[in-house]
């Protein structure tokens, strides 16, 4: 049994974002963050193929002041990317990025200049298959979540493959498609597993630990990210469900989050030069009584404004401070639990 601070409610602290089909202030199909020792938030616009130009990682504060953007754009070349899932930056400010697409990971500053990278699609020590999660730990070493692969495999800034662990099945240590990936202070590692509906909990070096979850109601459905606080508690983005969820360092269930969006300082500057804009979305109908056959978690998003729709990916910043990436409504919530 593990000893943690006591649990109080995860409360809803406010929306981040506007949906955008330009360069500049907004997100794209957001599908990760990350955060700069300056303060800055990094996040990640991997987009539909419609508005695959708009592939990019912009960057703003906590004011939600927008800072600029930097990327070398959609496509093959040495720094482009084509499917890039999760973004992580060590201290020197280097900022990773997986490409599900391309089996590699690019390294760029934040001006936008190449550094490397590496990757092919393979099984071998340095090959990937479908790279999705990443998560660094302070010595700097990157763990990357494999879909087609089924493992995990540690890596160096220099892209040196470190070890690997896990294959395909539903036992200790083995994978279905896992996706994301959270550390805790300890250097434990977290791994999504996607399809087998659960999380599981290793050593840093790939021990199994432990796992939570299971599929069925009340339970996960294709869990997408997970992250880990300060006193051990996890959020997992249960993306099957739309929602998150919060469980205590031991698996127990705590609380779950449905979501609560509101109207984001962007979208409030947006609307006050807009009044068409403003005055048709105060006509609409944003949370409404939706008839029987609507009855999935999918369906029921897609319909009500303030839920998760798409909540790919979870990461908590310096303050413990949850941002919840939704891909489908172009946002970020943020949540912080109360220490009881």
């Amino acid at each position: 049994m593990t000893t943690a601070v006591a649990a109080g409610p995860v409360e809803y602290i406010k929306t981040i974002g506007l949906t955008t089909n330009q360069s500049g202030r907004g997100f794209t199909n957001p599908y990760d963050c990350a955060f700069a020792p300056d303060g800055r938030i990094l996040i990640l616009n991997r987009c539909d193929t419609v508005r695959a130009s708009l592939v990019r990682i912009g960057m703003m504060n906590w004011e939600e002041d927008y800072l600029g953007e930097f990327s070398r754009g959609y496509g093959r070349a040495d720094g482009q990317w084509i499917l890039p899932v999760a973004i992580a930056m060590d201290d020197q400010g280097v900022v990773y990025v997986t490409d599900e697409q391309q089996h590699r990971i690019t390294a760029l500053d934040t001006d936008g200049n190449f550094v490397r990278q590496w990757g092919e699609k393979g099984s071998g020590p340095g090959q990937m298959n479908g790279p999705a999660g990443l998560a660094m730990n302070a010595g700097e070493t990157l763990y990357v979540v494999e879909q087609g692969n089924n493992r995990v495999q540690r890596f160096s800034t220099s892209g040196e493959s470190l070890g690997m662990w896990g294959e395909s099945g539903d036992g200790p240590g083995q994978f279905n498609m896992p996706w994301g990936v959270g550390l805790d202070s300890a250097g434990n590692v977290y791994v999504a597993d996607w399809r087998n509906d659960r999380i599981q909990k290793f050593t840093g070096d790939g021990q199994f630990i432990a796992a939570y979850g299971a599929s069925g109601d009340g339970q996960l459905s294709r869990p997408s990210g997970v992250c880990v606080d300060s006193d051990g508690y996890m959020y997992v983005s249960d993306w099957g469900n739309e929602r998150v969820q919060i469980l205590d360092p031991d698996g127990g269930f705590i609380q779950s989050l449905r979501g609560q969006a509101t109207l984001s300082k962007w979208a409030q500057d947006f609307m006050s030069v807009n009044p068409d804009e403003r005055n048709t979305r105060e006509m609409s109908n944003l949370v409404p009584e939706l008839p029987p056959h609507l009855d999935t978690p999918y369906l029921i998003s897609s319909q009500t404004e303030p839920y998760f729709w798409g909540p790919v990916s979870v990461r908590l910043d310096s303050e413990d401070r949850l941002f919840v990436v939704e891909s489908n409504r172009h946002r970020i919530q943020v949540y912080q639990r109360r220490k009881g």
